[in-house]
């Protein structure tokens, strides 16, 4: 097979930044996932623009080297712990705060030397999985929830993504719903199963009387163990965890840097 045929394979470069870790790889956007290993170099302390910036341009220059990256004027998907408005980081979840107020994008494009495609985290897992996982082919409204340190949402409509909508932040019995429902909520209060299961019940109740959602999709680690609590919930929605787990991150950024739009 020529050369040139090898590499018309619809290629783009995914980076998921998180608390801990940050993570990239190269995406098949065809099918939805990574071509070859993906690459990971802890989150910098403090993560602050400057440095995590240089850890991101680490992570793309080792996928750059490879024979199957794509072409360097490609843009490359960025997935970032916070709002994300027109580029801009609007919030500062588990990075430095300095990132409130930065431009997110203009950064990233300065320090690769290439366009570059900033998306809120839990947005680029909702992508991946509308379009790669367990929303594939869903018509209507697709709420893709990840239960893990807080409450990550992302709202998808008939394959469009609804940008940054927070609802680890409703109000739950008089809190903050994270605070009550999130993984590290069960952990914290040493709930049982059926314990946070009632906990899940009410925030999800919620969630779906207020959007009517076609499908739920359940996120994060603890989606791993849904089996001791997603069977305790009476929803009218369907309910299904995720499918592409810990690549989703990096599958949604690189969808993302293929799709045209605005945040």
């Amino acid at each position: 097979m020529p050369k040139d045929s090898k590499q018309a394979k619809r290629t783009a470069i995914g980076i998921d930044i998180g608390g801990t870790g940050t993570k990239g790889g190269i995406v098949d956007l065809d099918k939805g996932k990574l071509v070859g290993d993906r690459v990971r170099i802890p989150t910098p302390r403090p993560a602050t623009p400057e440095a995590l910036a240089e850890t991101v341009g680490q992570i793309v220059a080792e996928l750059s080297a490879r024979p199957e990256a794509p072409p360097p004027h490609l843009s490359v998907g960025v997935a970032f712990p916070a709002i994300i408005h027109h580029g801009v980081a609007r919030s500062a979840a588990n990075v430095d705060p300095a990132w409130i107020g930065t431009d997110v994008d203009a950064l990233m494009t300065l320090r690769l030397g290439r366009p570059v495609q900033v998306v809120n985290d839990a947005d680029a897992a909702g992508l991946a999985e509308a379009r790669y996982g367990a929303g594939r082919g869903v018509a209507g409204t697709v709420l893709v929830l990840t239960l893990g340190t807080g409450i990550g949402s992302a709202l998808i409509h008939n394959g469009v993504l609804v940008p940054n909508v927070e609802l680890g932040h409703l109000e739950l019995d008089g809190a903050n719903a994270e605070s009550r429902a999130s993984a590290s909520a069960r952990e914290r209060e040493e709930l049982s199963w059926t314990e946070y299961a009632q906990r899940l019940q009410r925030y999800f109740s919620h969630v779906e009387f207020l959007f009517s959602p076609n499908l739920f999709v359940v996120g994060g680690g603890i989606s791993k163990r849904s089996e001791d609590f997603l069977p305790h919930l009476t929803l009218a929605t369907p309910v299904t965890t995720a499918a592409l787990r810990n690549n989703a991150g990096i599958v949604g950024a690189a969808l993302r840097a293929s799709l045209p739009g605005t945040d």
